[in-house]
């Protein structure tokens, strides 16, 4: 399906922000390896953290659910014998599972997204794997994938996180289940920092002990712990509100999002700073973020790595900045649903944008009218630039037909409903035409 976005020159109402994807996917795989039962308030629906539902539930997991939490009886260490998991095209869930997966003896990992999650590399956490005794067979790193493992071993582990923290995630979940203690060492470089620190607060909550240093490259990891049954409660999730808030600091709006803790981990709560640096009138009080938008916006620099889920509506909100902004230490964009850098900027020059890219670094000369629009545009099977190209297309002078948009339910299945609960001119068309 397509989405068409008409210009849209006032937002306004409230909504509730959407519950964390990256909290969910994790809660989830902690209340699956934990022996008992554990309770989640407030899961998000999503693509991802459903492909998370049906993975666990596939490894011997039971789930039970209704509309404000789930139940989940975990399979502790002992996964069940399985042949195949497809996670879809969640690229988190499976780097956190093809770890899981080297306690059992026989997994594959199948490839039914091969545009997307297809082409994405998966070698850092593979040689890691293999370096644990755990035999792997695969393309080039990429789907599909045989574990072939059973008994991992701990010790001294290397893993690179110069392409993803996700790598190093996924051996903080297993490790703790092994027999032997575990000290593991991030090489070259760690991308997202910030996404690490909600992994180890989540393992914390989970009753699983782990010494991290405080520049987050080096671990110590007892063995033999067990994953404990609790209780949580998934916050608002700031990386899906980021195109909300942006929509809302491009147009004349009065909007409200609420449930966005002001103390979270997540990164992406920079979103908030990164408007205030933009002169947008906000304030964010009690879980609540309150923009004024008036659609003038100042240029910014800004390091996204700590926000990476967030930088395409910061990108998005600065094509409308009066002057250049730049967002930089950005390279890991490229290693994601599609490469969130070429492809995305491609897409926003069609709608009139000026912008440049270097290797790490998106360049914007905002433009502080309107851009052309009335173009059809390539979404990439990338939520992100789906909602992103959305809050450019809301202040273009023709509309734009988003193609393929329905991916957007990969982290926002309720995204163009919130847009359209605030006043948004869009509708859903099937191939769509202008």
């Amino acid at each position: 399906m397509d989405v068409i976005v008409r210009p849209t020159p006032e937002l306004r109402g409230e909504i509730g922000a959407l519950s964390s994807k990256n909290y969910t996917t994790r809660y989830l795989l902690v209340a699956a390896l934990a022996e008992g039962t554990s309770t989640i308030y407030y899961p998000a629906h999503s693509e991802d953290s459903d492909a998370m539902r049906r993975c666990i539930a596939d490894l011997g997991a039971v789930l039970e659910e209704d509309e404000e939490k789930i139940v989940i009886t975990g399979f502790g260490r002992h996964p069940k014998d399985i042949k195949e998991l497809n996670v879809g095209n969640a690229g988190a869930v499976l780097r956190f599972l093809l770890a899981i997966a080297a306690l059992s003896p026989d997994i594959t990992f199948v490839n039914t997204y091969p545009d997307s999650l297809g082409k994405r590399p998966h070698d850092d956490l593979i040689e890691s794997l293999q370096s644990m005794g755990v035999e792997i067979e695969h393309r080039d790193g990429k789907l599909p994938i045989t574990v072939r493992g059973g008994a991992p071993k701990g010790g001294k582990i290397k893993v690179s996180g110069a392409v993803s923290s996700q790598f190093l995630s996924a051996l903080l979940f297993l490790t703790p289940l092994l027999e032997e203690d575990s000290e593991i060492e991030v090489v070259y470089d760690l991308k997202s920092k910030v996404v690490i620190g909600q992994t180890l607060e989540v393992l914390e909550q989970a009753g699983i002990v782990i010494h991290a240093s405080e520049d987050l490259m080096n671990y110590k990891v007892p063995g033999r712990q067990s994953y404990q049954a609790r209780e949580y409660t998934v916050q608002g999730d700031y990386p899906g509100s980021a195109a909300i808030l942006a929509a809302a600091a491009v147009t004349n709006s009065d909007v409200k999002v609420h449930r966005l803790m002001e103390q979270s981990k997540q990164g992406e709560r920079a979103i908030v700073d990164v408007l205030r640096m933009m002169e947008v009138p906000l304030t964010h009080e009690n879980g609540v973020v309150h923009v004024r938008g008036n659609g003038q916006l100042q240029p910014i620099e800004f390091d996204g790595d700590a926000a990476t889920d967030a930088v395409l509506a910061m990108v998005a909100a600065a094509v409308f900045a009066e002057g250049t902004s730049r967002f930089y230490n950005v390279e890991n964009l490229r290693y994601k649903e599609c490469d969130r850098i070429t492809d995305y900027l491609n897409e926003l020059r069609k709608a009139g944008a000026d912008v440049e890219e270097r290797q790490a670094e998106i360049i914007v000369h905002g433009r502080p009218g309107e851009l052309p629009g009335g173009v059809t545009i390539n979404a990439h099977y990338d939520h992100r630039v789906i909602m992103a190209l959305t809050v450019v297309g809301l202040r273009c002078q023709q509309p734009l037909v988003i193609k393929d948009a329905h991916h957007v339910a990969k982290s926002y299945p309720g995204f163009f409903d919130h847009i359209t609960a605030l006043g948004g001119n869009v509708e859903w068309v099937e191939n769509g035409t202008l």
